[in-house]
């Protein structure tokens, strides 16, 4: 019985050694675990075991560290192919209007260009899910008039559009359909019931739109937006230009006894407000000071003529001419006042030196214009008065006299800051139709520099129009308001200009009425005033071509 009974002990006290030497090797029990040992045939439970402190402490296992928590990037969509297929012609505009922004974080679709011969068919056969056509039966990117262009010189101003549907159906041997923007100096646009490719209600427009597969229509309105900006045509301008101005002598009495400060221009002002910017010659003093010049025929236009200026639809004069200092220094810087308070600016003429030969510089539909004006006549003949002698100086007043060599350098130095410069050149004998040596020296310096347009006046007289170079010369614009003894006939000058240069020129006939007071010509009075102008054109081109 003692032995029987002692055999369990036995067991037990083995049990804890064997913990104990466990615990002694480093082993130990998992954290929140218990190690219990149940002797076969007892049902007795056994108190846990517990750790036994060793005169060595234990040597912990090093455990691995836990793994950092990382972000999976998120993977962009892959991006949707879209082919756009369009004309070799618009091969690099369309490329320019896919370049996305900088700022793009990701493109959503890749793009590609594919020139086709026929676009519309690449996308109806899969090929592409885009395609630029011609016509507007899609989004449309371009809109460009059709001119119908003939030679400027031709007796040809205008058809209704009944003979401009002929024309473009059974074409004509004269008049071509013709891009607006591919116009040049050497054409005019016929209009169309009165109406000029730039209006708003000119009838015939070539478009360019874009087509979309099924499934693209959103980015093809994006892209749509994009190609409009690439796509567009060369914006172009327009300004007016008129002749010697005088509201001496007759306008003067009007103006001041009626009150009526509109009377003097007030039949033509619809021409001059419809144009960008207007300008002209103003051939008189103007105020009440000074006294005039030993001349023998000195003008002063009363102060309120400046208002009547800005109210006919001038922004601008040259005083760069024989009668602006007519009453003396003091008077012209009291015109330059008068007008610039009444919002017409000045060139040709100032306090000083570099007065006189400052630009006007204006911003019209983001092209800068730049306007130069200068005087080069010949000494008058009865009395020997010299114009020269009133040429501005560094310390007093005066005007830019206009010989080859300043017009060469005031020109090349004001087309490093604007996109197109104009010269307004007093010069030539009174007349005479054929420009003078000294006044086709000068309009060619100012063409050789840079200059895109040179219009001319002194002549009292029209003359006619040289294409030269780069640009284009109109010689004399005559009289316009003016009321002196000569031919009546004259016309209002509108020049379209783009970043190129002179797109296409117009001449609007005009008569000089009784008192001064321009208005248009009727029909039967345009023809030969037309006429006469490209004839004196047709012998200056083919004199002195370029």
């Amino acid at each position: 019985m003692t032995q029987a009974t002692g055999r369990p002990k036995v067991i037990w006290l083995l049990t804890l050694l064997l913990l104990v030497a466990a615990a002694a090797c480093g082993g130990r029990a998992p954290d929140g675990e218990t190690i219990s040992t149940v002797p076969t045939g007892s049902q007795a439970p056994i108190p846990t075991a517990s750790a036994v402190p060793s005169s060595t402490p234990a040597t912990a296992i090093e455990q691995p560290p836990a793994p950092t928590a990382t972000l999976t990037p998120t993977q962009s969509p892959t991006p949707r192919p879209v082919v756009v297929a369009v004309p070799a012609e618009w091969r690099e505009a369309v490329d320019a209007g896919l370049a996305p922004p900088a700022s793009e974080p990701g493109p959503e679709y890749a793009w590609s260009i594919s020139t086709e011969a026929d676009p519309a068919a690449a996308l109806a056969d899969g090929r592409a899910q885009m395609a630029l056509v011609h016509g507007d039966h899609g989004l449309v990117v371009r809109r460009e008039p059709i001119a119908l262009a003939v030679p400027f010189t031709t007796n040809w101003e205008a058809v209704s559009q009944a003979e401009a549907d002929a024309i473009l159906s059974n074409g004509d041997s004269l008049a071509r359909a013709i891009p607006w923007g591919e116009m040049d100096p050497a054409n005019k646009a016929l209009r169309v019931d009165g109406r000029h490719p730039t209006d708003a209600d000119y009838p015939y427009q070539d478009s360019w739109s874009l087509l979309a597969a099924p499934g693209f229509e959103e980015p093809a309105a994006d892209l749509a937006l994009q190609l409009a900006g690439s796509l567009a045509p060369l914006p172009a301008i327009r300004l007016a230009a008129v002749g010697d101005i005088n509201l001496d002598r007759s306008p003067a009495y009007i103006i001041t006894t009626t009150g009526d400060l509109a009377y003097p221009l007030s039949l033509v002002k619809p021409v001059l407000e419809a144009a960008d910017f207007a300008m002209g010659n103003l051939e008189t003093a103007l105020g009440d000071i000074g006294e005039p010049a030993a001349k023998v025929y000195p003008f002063r236009s009363p102060p309120v003529a400046a208002q009547s200026l800005a109210l006919g639809g001038l922004d601008l004069v040259s005083l760069a001419n024989n009668h602006a200092m007519d009453y003396g220094p003091q008077a012209l810087l009291q015109g330059i006042g008068l007008l610039r308070d009444a919002g017409v600016a000045t060139v040709g003429a100032g306090e000083n030196l570099a007065a006189a030969h400052a630009a006007h510089v204006v911003d019209i539909d983001g092209l800068t214009v730049g306007v130069l004006g200068y005087v080069n006549v010949p000494v008058e003949g009865s009395t020997h008065f010299d114009t020269r002698s009133w040429t501005a100086a560094n310390d007093s007043p005066g005007l830019a006299w206009g010989d080859p060599e300043t017009i060469r350098a005031d020109v090349a130095a004001l087309n490093e800051s604007v996109d197109l410069t104009v010269v307004l050149l007093h010069s030539g004998y009174e007349y005479i139709e054929e420009p003078s040596e000294e006044q086709v020296a000068a309009a060619r310096a100012a063409v050789d520099a840079g200059a895109d347009l040179v219009i001319g006046h002194h002549a009292h007289i029209l003359q006619g129009v040289h294409r030269y170079g780069e640009g284009v010369i109109v010689y004399g614009m005559g009289n316009f308001l003016f009321d002196i003894d000569g031919p009546r006939e004259t016309a209002i000058l509108n020049v379209w200009l783009d970043q190129n240069g002179v797109r296409q020129l117009e001449l609007v006939p005009a008569i000089i009425q009784e008192h001064g007071q321009p208005r248009l010509a009727e029909a039967w009075e345009a023809a030969p005033i037309l006429s006469r102008v490209y004839y004196l054109t047709t012998i200056l081109n083919a004199a002195n071509p370029d």
